[in-house]
């Protein structure tokens, strides 16, 4: 497993990263084995998944140069994973399966793996290899909750670190003309 931690999101970045990956990795998985892999949903899914992901990942690289787009970056991860779990109730409902409520037990199985130790995908392979697929895209939709949950807690973290440093863009903009290195 990567281990990236974001310069500026610290533990939290690195919490919301490796969930965003485990979405990513049951994503590939779940398209593989459930929607026909000609089809654009199947794309779309593994698009949005390592979107996710990746927007994380690069906003992490941004953080030391540009704030704004460390924040936009990490919105967008946020906006990524949000419609791939648009993705994940459609193909429930256009199925006649059923969703997840958030109180229902199985659910709270799947919520209750985030604590395990060094959780990967391999935490959740059962759910997603060996279960129906009604389970697997349930078991999707709750992961990517966790994600998302995260994603909002490192965004409010950002803002809040963003505003502490005077809301300032780019950090070229602290450095006087003298200190600029010339080209």
């Amino acid at each position: 497993m990567t281990k990236l931690i974001p310069p500026h999101g610290g533990y939290a970045g690195l919490k919301t990263y490796q969930s965003a990956e485990i979405v990513y990795d049951a994503t590939v998985v779940f398209c593989d084995r459930w929607i026909d892999c000609r089809s654009r949903t199947h794309n779309q899914m593994v698009q949005a998944a390592r979107s996710g992901k990746q927007h994380i990942a690069d906003g992490s690289m941004a953080s030391d140069t540009s704030k704004k787009l460390e924040l936009k970056l990490v919105g967008a991860a946020r906006a990524n994973l949000e419609e791939l779990m648009l993705d994940y109730g459609d193909f429930l409902r256009q199925r006649g399966l059923t969703t997840w409520h958030k109180g229902d037990p199985r659910a709270a199985i799947v919520r209750s793996l985030a604590y395990a130790p060094d959780r990967s995908y391999e935490t959740y392979r059962t759910y997603i290899e060996n279960q129906s697929a009604e389970i697997a895209a349930n078991t999707l939709l709750c992961l990517n909750h966790q994600a998302n949950y995260l994603l909002d807690q490192l965004l409010r973290q950002l803002e809040q670190q963003f505003l502490a440093e005077g809301g300032c863009t780019e950090p070229l903009h602290r450095v006087g003309p003298d200190d600029r290195a010339a080209p």
